[in-house]
């Protein structure tokens, strides 16, 4: 691995900075960041296991499964048997917890959007035009974790 260059760490504490307020400013008040993450990685990965899934998130085993307690109460994921070992318990996104992903996104995009409108031309052109390599980055993360 190279020496990062000043461009390069200055780049990143952009992304951070920016990576950071997003979260903060358009996550929305409905869910916790865990719970939208968890929803997310059901979403995206599809059924987990309820350890693999606490270990995924960065929590404790229990409090995964209180989590995932209050998930099943409003509806957003079920709980069922793994098939491939019984005493284990899988997690799966309900159509209501999509509905509720997808609902979330949508706020985030038009919030995002509406800023992007307040840039400069120059500006929006440069973060439209970063948004593919941005895109392949996030892949790219996601591959190495």
């Amino acid at each position: 691995m190279t020496a990062p260059t000043d461009a390069r760490l200055a780049t990143a504490a952009a992304l951070d900075a920016f990576a950071a307020w997003a979260i903060r400013s358009t996550a929305g008040r409905d869910l916790s960041l865990t719970t939208a993450a968890t929803l997310a990685t059901l979403d995206r990965d599809g059924p987990q296991r309820l350890s693999d899934l606490a270990a995924r998130e960065g929590v404790t085993q229990p409090s995964m499964t209180a989590l995932v307690t209050r998930l099943e109460r409003d509806g957003l994921a079920v709980r069922g048997d793994d098939p491939a070992d019984r005493r284990a318990v899988v997690v799966t996104l309900t159509d209501a917890g999509r509905e509720v992903l997808v609902s979330r996104r949508t706020r985030r995009a038009a919030r995002l959007a509406d800023l992007l409108d307040g840039l400069d031309p120059e500006d929006r052109a440069a973060v439209e035009a970063a948004a593919g390599a941005l895109s392949r980055l996030t892949q790219s993360a996601r591959g190495a974790s």
